[in-house]
């Protein structure tokens, strides 16, 4: 029986300051006004902690190019990424047919999209064990992007929950593909963990 290759990804282990010229017009040439507009429709998509699913897809795609992210086709899925999952019935052609990169996109929607009947921990095990590395670094800057918003929940077994989640199944994600991400979701999860201590949650349980 031949063993399975682990396959091995270059790790973003330095975050620019500020964006350089060459990147700034290369962002500048991506056209992602198709994707915000499909993106809409999660405007009335509440989320636990507070806003909208359609702020949290643009919060995401923030956090990827605060991390240098440029890549068109993770930046243009990391606007739609909950469409599949979050709307009924969401016609998934809307994406393969927005532009000429609109397969792509609507690829590695797929991969970070939990299937029908998927539990959440198969639904990581599997971006851990089969994902790209685009799926892989697009996951981490949707966690950051709901570690920050957990700032705002008020549930603590819900945050502890959330927080267990992101050290047993991300933080491994992100340690393979960008350790500055790695990093922040490190101290995401402390600040959340520490509310649960000052608030006498921890306490209680025990």
């Amino acid at each position: 029986m031949k063993s399975k290759m682990k396959r091995h990804y270059e790790m973003n282990t330095e975050k620019p300051e500020k964006m350089d010229n060459q990147h700034m017009l290369q962002l500048q040439g991506i056209n992602l006004a198709p994707y915000m507009q499909l993106a809409t429709a999660l405007i009335g998509k509440a989320r636990h902690a507070g806003g909208n699913m359609f702020r949290h897809q643009m919060d995401t795609m923030a956090v990827l190019i605060d991390y240098g992210y440029i890549d068109s086709v993770l930046l243009k899925a990391s606007c739609i990424h909950d469409t599949i999952e979050d709307i009924p019935n969401f016609d998934e052609s809307l994406i393969r047919t927005a532009d000429d990169e609109g397969e792509s996109v609507y690829q590695l929607v797929l991969e970070v999209t939990k299937k029908d009947g998927q539990d959440k921990k198969e639904y990581l095990r599997n971006i851990i064990d089969k994902g790209s590395q685009k799926a892989k670094v697009l996951k981490c800057a949707d966690r950051i992007s709901n570690m920050i918003s957990l700032g705002f929940v008020t549930d603590p077994a819900f945050i502890e929950r959330y927080c267990d989640e992101t050290e047993y199944f991300i933080l491994p994600i992100a340690l393979e593909v960008d350790f500055n991400m790695y990093q922040e979701l490190i101290n995401l999860v402390i600040t959340r963990r520490k509310y649960l201590e000052d608030s006498g949650y921890i306490d209680k349980k025990s």
